[in-house]
């Protein structure tokens, strides 16, 4: 890309060029025009405009924390802006932590064992996106974001389960799966979850709470093979 400036005379050119380098994703020549407009042309809507285009240059360059404070002060100064009441900027701030995600945050299981903060941040920002901005054109791309996210702090929650249940810690199970299904509910580990749950809860003699986990499992996924298991376990423990 090329990044080489030669600035204008109005706010309204300098501000087309910086366009021109966002188009061909010359993010630090973009920024450099987006920058001067601020700067030369405080009190021109070109310079509202430009802080803006300023964030997502950041964020095209990948610096992504930088970009999320970039849309965060829009937000804050200009909050009746076209691009913050469309959801633009906040769909923008949750695109932004999820590019921030671990590296083979699809693989199972090394990603799990790294920090998660991102992923829950990402989460978060877009899960208050799509309540708040239910009408955005952002809005299938944030559900198809946060459907992926889900799926990946419900692995993670599985996974830690897991590792607590192999080792005899029975309460560490409870806890993990319980937040899984509290805040990930919707993927498909929803039913092994449950049936983990109600075995996990027999072996710190919560014998109700397995049951009532059970039943809403035959209940909610009747020809899952979790459900099948469970039906069994719930035989065994009637009465």
């Amino acid at each position: 890309a090329d990044n080489s400036v030669k600035y204008a005379v109005t706010a309204q050119e300098n501000y087309t060029k910086g366009q021109k380098k966002l188009e061909t994703k010359a993010w630090i020549g973009a920024a450099k025009y987006f920058a001067f407009v601020k700067a030369r042309f405080a009190y021109s809507k070109f310079a509202v405009l430009a802080e803006l285009r300023l964030a997502d240059a950041e964020f095209g360059a990948g610096h992504h924390l930088q970009a999320i404070d970039g849309y965060k002060m829009f937000i804050k100064f200009h909050p009746t802006h076209d691009m913050v009441i469309n959801g633009y900027c906040s769909y923008r701030i949750g695109e932004a932590y999820y590019k921030m995600l671990p590296g083979q945050w699809w693989l199972l299981p090394p990603a799990h064992e790294k920090d998660q903060s991102a992923t829950a941040d990402a989460h978060r920002q877009l899960s208050n996106f799509l309540k708040k901005y239910p009408k955005s054109p952002y809005h299938g791309k944030a559900l198809a974001r946060l459907t992926k996210i889900n799926l990946r702090l419900a692995e993670h929650e599985m996974y830690v389960a897991k590792f607590y249940w192999d080792r005899g810690r029975h309460m560490g199970t409870v806890i993990r799966l319980r937040k899984l299904l509290d805040s990930h509910r919707g993927t498909e580990l929803d039913a092994p979850a449950m049936y983990l749950l109600g075995k996990a809860y027999v072996k710190v003699k919560m014998h109700s709470r397995a049951k009532e986990i059970w039943t809403e499992l035959v209940k909610t996924h009747p020809t899952h093979s979790s459900a099948k298991k469970a039906q069994s376990a719930l035989n065994g423990i009637q009465g």
